[in-house]
């Protein structure tokens, strides 16, 4: 593969000339154009998009921070971010924090400071509002998830809400003993939002509104599912029905129900959060709530080609995704 120096020389043309045809600059009259094509043609000639984008002050790479990549919700986002990148002629990066807030902040630093990446969109965990006091509005930052940064665009899904739904699609279909599988003691913002709808729909049946049937985990993996779901088996009067705050604790519950000789939905329905592929093909398959991760990716991408572009935006907006009840076999009615 031959060097842009070798087109050059078998052209017989300056290296300017060349980059002037590649980069299609009009000022090359049509012979000599031609001729340099014909040279890239013979010589398999390739020029670097990376140093033609960052001659422009652009790489066209953007970072996507998130918690865990193994999660099922977050690498399905991830495909949805690396798809709508790809039509915008956007390269999408991903990386992991684990939560931390030294990772956090490093890498917010870094979108200003020796890096490759035009913008960043995180989902953040340990981050608050205050560790940003010294970042500029103008940087191009846009943040996933329910903790809120005034500053900064922000795009979330109305966790409460879909809670609420979900809970109360559980009670109108006649069970009487509603769990939740999901709380966490290290208060973040799905968690409690989703607890917080649970509580509000209980109360809104007229139901017992206290945290007697609220199971705390440490994960939100299918082995706290299932550990969840066998302390409240153990109690005198379990569920008839279990809220999940994640399609994996829905998972582990199921298997724990299905392990005791407990039939779901006959005797305890079910219902998740997410809507990860796996629930369509579970057994049965799980009810669950499904986030539109299309319309986060294109509304956080929207935000970042907004800044970069250096449009006029009334200023940082918090948009609400859309989502919707799934309704398939683990909910059916009792």
């Amino acid at each position: 593969m031959g060097s842009r120096r070798d087109v050059a020389k078998a052209a017989n043309v300056s290296v300017r000339t060349v980059s002037n045809v590649v980069n299609g600059f009009a000022h090359v009259s049509e012979s000599t154009r031609l001729r340099v094509l014909r040279a890239v043609a013979e010589l398999d000639y390739r020029p670097s998009e990376l140093a033609r984008s960052l001659k422009r002050g652009r790489s066209g790479l953007i970072a996507l921070v998130l918690p865990e990549l193994d999660t099922p919700y977050f690498a399905e986002l991830t495909r949805a971010f690396v798809e709508e990148g790809h039509k915008r002629g956007l390269t999408v990066v991903i990386d992991q924090t684990d939560g931390d807030l030294e990772r956090e902040r490093y890498l917010i630093d870094r979108t200003e400071y020796g890096s490759l990446f035009d913008a960043l969109v995180i989902s953040p965990l340990a981050l608050t509002p205050a560790h940003l006091d010294g970042i500029a509005e103008s940087r191009p930052l846009v943040f996933l998830g329910e903790s809120l940064f005034p500053r900064f665009d922000q795009v979330m899904i109305d966790n409460r809400l879909a809670a609420r739904e979900a809970v109360t699609h559980l009670i109108n279909t006649g069970r009487r003993r509603v769990a939740a599988i999901g709380a966490e003691r290290d208060i973040r913002g799905s968690s409690s939002q989703r607890l917080a709808g649970y509580l509000e729909a209980l109360n809104d049946a007229g139901r017992d509104v206290g945290l007697s049937y609220v199971e705390y985990v440490d994960t939100f993996r299918r082995s706290s599912g299932a550990a969840a779901m066998d302390r409240l088996l153990d109690r005198a009067d379990p569920p008839d029905a279990v809220f999940c705050f994640s399609d994996p604790l829905a998972l582990g519950a199921m298997r724990a129900l299905l392990a005791r000789g407990v039939r779901v939905p006959d005797d305890v329905a079910i219902i998740g959060f997410d809507d990860i592929e796996d629930g369509a093909f579970s057994t049965p398959t799980l009810s669950t709530v499904t986030p539109d991760r299309r319309f986060i990716a294109r509304v956080a991408l929207d935000r970042v080609e907004q800044k970069l572009g250096g449009a006029q935006t009334p200023g940082p907006t918090v948009t609400i995704a859309p989502h919707h009840l799934t309704i398939r076999e683990s909910s059916s009615p009792a």
